[in-house]
């Protein structure tokens, strides 16, 4: 005849009486409960599935985090793809100042991006630590992803749209400056 499992393990040496008496008492104990119509809680699998709630929390974590990171590299590679397909590259010898942070920066421009600065048809974006000139469109792109690349986008006012405060005083034809 085949021998119980507690009895192989007591013959093996791999669980000794004691443990086998309180493995008995246990079992009986859960049977007596569920006879008397009690619930059984049963601490192994409690603990299992807690364990197991714990591991979907961390992996659900993990996925975001992934997902996150995953989201940002691509709205990255669209901010330079924007840059380089729509960068001005044209460089001139008339020196323009913006401010960046606290410091007042200077960069050489033509008379047209001058103009095109100024009244903001063009803007100043940074990438790879150098300027680039793009369009305000594209800017406006650019900063609905990520606004850190903008240094300088003007409000789009047009020379001839400015009020001149003085329009209604006449200058005199003889006046020598």
């Amino acid at each position: 005849m085949s021998k119980s499992l507690q009895e192989q393990l007591l013959k093996a040496g791999l669980a000794n009486k004691k443990q086998a008496v309180r493995a008995k008492k246990a079992k009986n104990s859960k049977e007596k409960l569920k006879r008397t119509g009690k619930e059984v809680t049963d601490e192994v699998t409690e603990a299992a599935e807690k364990a197991r709630q714990e591991k979907l929390e961390r992996d659900r974590a993990l996925n975001e985090e992934k997902n996150r990171k995953a989201k940002e590299a691509a709205i990255q590679s669209q901010i330079v793809q924007l840059i380089e397909l729509n960068e001005v590259a044209e460089r001139g010898d008339i020196a323009f100042s913006f401010p960046e942070d606290k410091l007042i920066k200077t960069i050489n421009v033509t008379e047209k991006q001058r103009d095109a600065l100024v009244t903001g048809a063009l803007a100043i974006v940074t990438h790879d630590g150098n300027y680039k000139f793009v369009p305000r469109k594209t800017a406006e792109k650019i900063a609905e992803r990520d606004e850190s690349y903008i240094v300088l986008c003007n409000t789009g006012v047009e020379q001839d749209q400015v009020e001149d405060e003085y329009a209604e005083f006449k200058v005199p034809d003889d006046l020598m400056w």
